[in-house]
């Protein structure tokens, strides 16, 4: 690692949580740049969100900054503690006074997929590495130093773990340090009794021992950054973890004043057999949780393949070339977080990145703190091509699809977006001197002003930020006589790196698709090694109408639940039937703040 950066630790609160987190780490280790590497090469910074430690044998090692809770029974094959600082295998001899009878029950220990089981073996020795296998990191002589967090490089092996992934631990790549994983024993993973499943009970989790515990560890990983510039918070909306997420981001916001904290609320798509109940359950998770965790952090997005939070939402959304189950979470949970690390660069950013605080300033005004996420995911472009002529080819649809639940607003109003384009050359041959340009997308010459020319097209009265990565900021607001004083700009940012796909990330694509990730030529045989080994990836992160209206069919169906007729089992944990009335009058102005018609003088009179 090199130089210094504003740190990021990250807390994943639930077990779909740490599904999505899990896909996000894996991607990050496949671009993670050890010493001795060409690290200004890298648009991306790996400091932001991994520390440099030692083991007691001198072994440098790279972990994520991250705190992990679930509740017991969710980490099968995985230690809590892990395995990377293990000194000796010796278990310690127990002595037994007992003389009575001795009973013994033995269970078999949870057995490892194919993906973990050569992991272990490649750490022990026994498996030869093949091509690009494993890559030893360089010391400051040329000398390679070993990096233990570094289990497997990318290669072209592709894992099929559909049915044999059980729980998040089953496809992780890389090891965490010993004091990320913190599990609930109060409550069960599976099982009908004992589970972390209303508001109301996470909130009460977060106080004696499981509070102390947390402190500690966010002591832990604040106190050793240099230039800790915020919290980065993926939480589970639809059951016990909002209320947890809630308490949690709000004791962020108590004893680190002044660091920006992005809270990601998560949800896996509902299976066809759930019932009337749960369903109503999980619909007021999510609308407590959104509305407490809003309050509390810098900025709040849901993330989700859901079509809505209602009780009867439309289908899940769905990308053109993916194959993807929504229904597993091994799948949906790869796409969130493919979504996740284009969203998350401008504050990962090498050279000119924004602090977390300036992007959550520059989306959320007038208290608008709920954002809404879009991608596309791919980016559909053709190998070869410009990204003029894969913008053209959009014709007037946009190319991106709802990550959260929400419909993309038309005519409604944008009051500020973030729009990311990985893994695309700004780059591309000029039109020769008298040859008239197939669109006024062909006229521009950078990557930058031809995706605000596109957007401009479609958010005609916001204006408009252009950065990028390679040059100095170059801010070119474009001012219109309709825009408002309060509508905030619009940041792109265009890096060329991709998002790098390494094993096990589920290989679900269109045959469509190169191993890169590009459109083929039709006709074109598949790509040699079977399998796409990165992509582009098109995000924007919006707040907008569209958020509004969500919030406003949310509020709706709660306040429509008889809570005392239906779930009383939801009020015997809390909230009190008195508090949860307030909280949805919260959510209801909450959601009028999007509103064209609402104004910054309304807006802060009817601040919380």
């Amino acid at each position: 690692m090199s130089g210094s950066c504003r740190e990021v630790v990250t807390l994943q609160l639930g077990h779909y949580a740490n599904f999505v987190g899990t896909h996000w780490w894996n991607l990050q280790d496949a671009s993670l740049a050890y010493d001795g590497d060409d690290v200004s090469s890298s648009e991306l910074q790996s400091d932001v969100m991994f520390r440099e430690g030692l083991t007691l044998s001198g072994q440098v090692t790279y972990t994520p900054r991250l705190i992990a809770l679930d509740v017991k029974g969710s980490l099968q094959t995985l230690r809590k503690e892990g395995r990377l600082y293990d000194t000796e295998e010796e278990e310690e001899e127990h002595t037994f006074t007992w003389e009575g009878a001795i009973v013994t029950h033995e269970e078999s220990p949870p057995e490892k997929n194919s993906f973990l089981q050569e992991l272990d073996a490649l750490e022990a020795g026994t498996l030869v590495a093949e091509p690009d296998f494993c890559r030893p990191s360089m010391g400051a002589a040329g000398v390679p130093v070993e990096t233990v967090n570094c289990r497997l490089e990318r290669t072209h092996k592709a894992y099929w773990l559909e049915g044999s992934v059980r729980v998040w631990s089953d496809f992780l790549r890389l090891h965490l340090h010993p004091r990320t994983v913190s599990i609930i024993n109060q409550y069960n993973h599976e099982g009908e009794s004992e589970r972390l499943e209303v508001f109301g009970q996470g909130e009460a989790l977060l106080q004696g021992s499981v509070l102390e515990d947390l402190e500690d560890r966010l002591h832990f990983f604040t106190e050793e950054c240099d230039y800790l510039q915020g919290f980065q918070v993926l939480c589970d909306l639809t059951d016990g973890f909002s209320g947890v997420g809630s308490k949690v981001t709000e004791l962020l916001r108590d004893s680190y004043g002044g660091r920006g904290i992005l809270t990601w609320g998560v949800a896996p798509v509902n299976h066809p057999d759930t019932s009337s109940v749960t369903a109503l359950q999980q619909m007021m998770n999510c609308a407590l949780g959104t509305l407490q965790m809003a309050n509390h952090s810098s900025l709040f997005c849901p993330l989700t393949l859901r079509g809505g939070f209602s009780r009867r939402p439309p289908p899940p959304t769905a990308f053109p070339l993916l194959h993807a189950d929504p229904l597993l979470r091994y799948h949906s949970s790869s796409v969130l977080a493919l979504a996740l690390d284009s969203m998350t660069v401008p504050y990962r950013l090498r050279q000119n990145a924004e602090p977390m605080w300036q992007l959550s300033d520059a989306l959320t005004g007038s208290g608008r703190k709920v954002v809404s996420a879009f991608g596309a995911v791919p980016f559909p472009m053709m190998l070869g091509s410009s990204l003029p002529a894969a913008l053209d080819a959009c014709a007037d649809a946009l190319p991106w699809r709802p990550l959260s639940a929400c419909a993309e607003p038309r005519g409604g109003r944008c009051f500020g977006q973030s729009v990311i384009l990985r893994g695309v050359e700004e780059q591309w041959r000029p039109l020769l001197p008298g040859v008239e340009p197939p669109s006024v997308l062909h006229q521009e010459r950078r990557g930058e002003d031809v995706l605000s020319a596109y957007l401009r097209l479609h958010y005609p009265s916001a204006p408009l930020a252009s950065h990028s990565s390679h040059r100095p900021s170059v801010t070119c607001a474009i001012l219109l006589p309709q825009c408002e004083k309060n509508l905030k700009s619009l940041g792109l940012h265009l890096v060329s790196c991709c998002s790098k796909l390494t094993p096990p990330f589920p290989q679900f694509f269109s045959p469509a698709l190169s191993s890169q990730g590009f459109l083929q030529n039709p006709g074109s045989p598949p790509s040699a090694c079977g399998s796409v080994s990165s992509l582009p990836v098109l995000t924007s992160l919006q707040c907008s109408s569209a958020a509004g209206g969500c919030l406003s069919e949310l509020q709706r169906s709660c306040a429509a639940v008889d809570l005392r007729r239906v779930i009383p089992s939801f009020l015997s944990h809390g909230p009190e039937l008195s508090e949860l009335s307030e909280s949805l009058e919260q959510l209801r102005r909450l959601a009028h703040r999007y509103r064209p018609e609402h104004s910054d003088s309304s807006s802060s009179d009817e601040e919380d």
